[in-house]
């Protein structure tokens, strides 16, 4: 098998058999199948099958019930069932039109590259498939803003948010890969270094159906940038920020009702304790959850720390008050940011920690390594 294009869908139905056609003229020549990794919650499954019955190249089907990682995850999991070592990802909407298939493979051919993208901003190539101008002018603020966040890994990359690529998965590490969203070949970018070549394509309008974009997906995709920019930490850091502002708040809301600033810093520094939990189980450390203790353990022992970290800093903030006579509102903000770095070492190191961990390892080899892993991971060097 020369080629294994993978096509992740999520109720595509309309397109299939279009796609299919035009894959089928496209690659004449070309030994290749068509993998489907589908998540549809509409007839899409069926669909792919009766086009695979008449197919006249190899049509499959993976249709994950209980889908993990979005499409980041679809394109993973096809990687692995692909029959051969040469991957091209597409969108099954018919905005990546697969007549660019050919020279796709063909600029691969020549050797001096892991991946080829498709991009919309180099050459000849639009983006004219973009709903409206207010869509175009995002995708060119969050392109320039991605290759800002990554100017060594992306240099010589004009479209990072694509979809459309062909990639050699020898050159990239199957096994080690977390897609946090559904920008995958971002990820794949920003985490290893690998030779880069494009070709430019014209971004087409959707054969059918609606568009998956949404603010939600904005948000994620700000979330993505900002994890594979900085790793775990800059996650860390928007839920303490989120923790930061409501204490303040609740610090302002309670001296303006006249409660004395010591209490109102304690009750601000315990609801916040809890609401930052939830926030970092949920959205920081999840994939550490399944090998650390249990979350009452993990509760409490978040809970202990911040609570010493609070016994710790009030009386600094009741000093910065008193003696430097800093207000109270403007105190309590310094001293949350010097308590982040604190609660991050702690929270990376002890709470999320291994159940089991490597007896070979000194417990100091352990620690540095371990925090090493999660400030850096996976950033850029």
């Amino acid at each position: 098998m020369e080629l294994s294009i993978i096509v992740p869908t999520f109720n595509e139905a309309p397109s299939v058999a279009e796609l299919v056609r035009r894959i089928e003229a496209a690659v004449r020549g070309i030994d290749c199948e068509v993998i489907f990794v589908d998540d549809s919650t509409d007839d899409t499954p069926e669909i792919v099958r009766t086009v695979a019955a008449t197919a006249q190249l190899p049509v499959r089907l993976i249709h994950r019930a209980r889908p993990v990682g979005g499409l980041g995850g679809a394109v993973i999991d096809g990687y692995a069932a692909a029959a051969s070592d040469l991957c091209l990802v597409m969108d099954g909407d018919l905005q990546h039109p697969p007549e660019k298939i050919r020279e796709l493979y063909e600029r691969f051919q020549r050797g001096d590259a892991d991946v080829v993208i498709a991009s919309r901003y180099v050459g000849g190539g639009t983006a004219g498939g973009l709903a409206d101008q207010t869509r175009v002018l995002v995708s060119k603020a969050s392109t320039m803003v991605t290759r800002a966040m990554f100017p060594v890994r992306l240099h010589d990359v004009t479209d990072p948010m694509t979809g459309f690529y062909l990639i050699d998965r020898r050159a990239i590490d199957l096994e080690g890969l977390r897609p946090r969203g559904f920008k995958i070949l971002l990820e794949l970018l920003a985490r290893q270094s690998l030779r880069i070549a494009e070709v430019p394509f014209d971004f087409a309008g959707r054969h059918a159906g609606e568009s998956k974009a949404s603010l939600r997906q904005g948000l994620h995709f700000l979330t993505q940038l900002a994890a594979l920019r900085f790793g775990k930490m800059s996650l860390f850091a928007i839920v303490g920020g989120l923790g930061a502002v409501a204490n303040v708040l609740i610090v302002w809301l309670l001296t303006a009702m006249n409660v004395d600033y010591i209490v109102a810093a304690i009750i601000a520094a315990e609801l916040t304790i809890v609401g930052n939990f939830i926030l970092i189980e949920r959205f920081v450390f999840h994939d550490m959850r399944d090998q650390a203790s249990s979350v009452w353990s993990r509760f409490a022992k978040s809970f202990g720390f911040n609570n010493v970290e609070a016994v710790i800093r009030i009386p600094i903030l009741a000093l910065l008050v008193e003696n430097l006579h800093i207000s109270s509102v403007l105190a309590t903000g310094i001293t949350l940011v010097v308590a982040f770095f604190a609660r991050f070492v702690f929270h990376s190191l002890v709470v999320y920690a291994p159940m089991r961990a490597d007896a070979r390892a000194t417990a100091f080899r352990r620690a540095v390594v371990k925090l090493d892993e999660q400030v850096m991971q996976p950033g850029e060097l």
